[in-house]
């Protein structure tokens, strides 16, 4: 049984880190990195968010998230302003709007590579399947 289980877990991790390096080279066409753009994407969902509500939604640490926040700054991507207390709210800039905008087109085609061997009754199935793994409702 345990082998059967790790063949899984193996396939779940190396379908994901083909999806991760192809989307990590194909975003450096628009001048972003996967993390990068996966933190427009947070921040763009959730305006305002705290650096640790973020770092969750990237599955990044604080500190991480910290860090690649301080270059999305420098880039003119995001902007952090004073929050509620010692809070830090998190905004996208009109750059780091196009960046994400850009990010999405090249996520879209690579994803839609990536999946090509699914049909769509496949894919909603493992959808299902992920989510409920994952305690999410569907």
């Amino acid at each position: 049984m345990h082998g059967e289980l790790q063949t899984l877990g193996r396939a779940v991790k190396q379908a994901q880190y083909r999806q991760h390096r192809a989307l990590d080279g194909a975003l450096a066409a628009v001048g972003t990195t996967l993390a990068q753009w996966d933190a427009l994407r947070a921040i763009a969902r959730a305006p305002g968010a705290s650096a640790r509500a973020l770092a969750s939604a990237t599955f990044q640490s604080e500190q991480a998230f910290g860090a690649l926040a301080g270059r999305l700054v420098a880039q003119g991507l995001i902007e952090r302003r004073p929050g509620h207390g010692r809070r830090i709210e998190h905004h996208l800039t009109p750059a780091g709007e196009k960046v994400l905008a850009a990010g999405h087109q090249v996520a879209d085609k690579v994803l839609a590579d990536c999946f090509a061997p699914l049909p769509a009754a496949d894919r909603a199935t493992l959808l299902g399947l992920l989510r409920r793994l994952n305690g999410e409702e569907d």
